[in-house]
């Protein structure tokens, strides 16, 4: 099984344990930080309709649909897209990005916003982003919001390549690890512009506690 393959398999047999450390604050940066981070960015670029991709169990699209915004959140695993749909808040597709790089319309159309709030793991997104372009109206934006590269690159060299989560933090609440493809803050630049867009903003959150970057925030239209 090759590391996309590995990473659709985690999220499948994780979704319980996903939900469970998102919906109990389990993770301290997405608390202090990182949530309302994101949300602060999209409500920023004055969007009206709105691509949650790669939502999980649709925490995201609540809060923007909170505010206002028609959400529509597609991911890959059937049972965090049953979560989200159970919850609300939203219209909820079970939809891999594999398929949505294929025929961007699976996931709908006339958004003004397309969000990826810590889902672009794999090694080729350009192919992803270039289909947010297609199912962007003129204007739109995609907001990008991913692990900050120079708090995630740890002890390992600073260069693009596969990594590994194995959640430790977390005791044995997630079953299986995950890979994860690592960037450099020049290959997140260089990507979103391969794909067509131009970067618009870049935001570094910082950690109220260790004054580190806790993300790395792309917005580009």
């Amino acid at each position: 099984m090759n590391n996309p393959e590995r990473i659709i398999q985690s999220w499948h047999e994780n979704a319980a344990a996903w939900t469970t450390a998102v919906q109990e604050d389990k993770i301290a940066s997405r608390k202090l930080v990182t949530n309302s981070a994101i949300v602060e960015a999209v409500l920023r670029q004055d969007v009206h309709k709105v691509l949650d991709a790669g939502c999980g169990e649709g925490w995201l699209c609540r809060e923007l649909a909170a505010q206002g915004i028609d959400v529509t959140g597609i991911d890959v695993s059937d049972a965090l897209i049953e979560t989200a749909t159970r919850m609300g808040g939203g219209t909820f597709l079970t939809l891999g990005y594999e398929a949505f790089a294929q025929n961007p319309k699976l996931a709908g159309s006339g958004y003004n916003g397309i969000v990826f709030n810590f889902s672009l793991l794999d090694a080729d997104i350009v192919r992803v982003l270039l289909a947010a372009r297609k199912a962007l109206v003129p204007g739109g934006c995609v907001v990008i919001q991913t692990v900050h590269p120079f708090t995630a690159c740890g002890d390992a060299p600073y260069e693009d390549g596969w990594r590994e989560e194995h959640f430790t933090a977390f005791g044995a609440l997630f079953p299986t690890p995950m890979p994860w493809y690592f960037r450099t803050m020049g290959t997140w630049l260089s990507e979103l512009s391969e794909a067509g867009f131009v970067l618009d903003k870049l935001e570094e959150p910082l950690h109220p506690e260790t004054g580190r970057p806790a993300s790395l925030i792309l917005v580009g239209r």
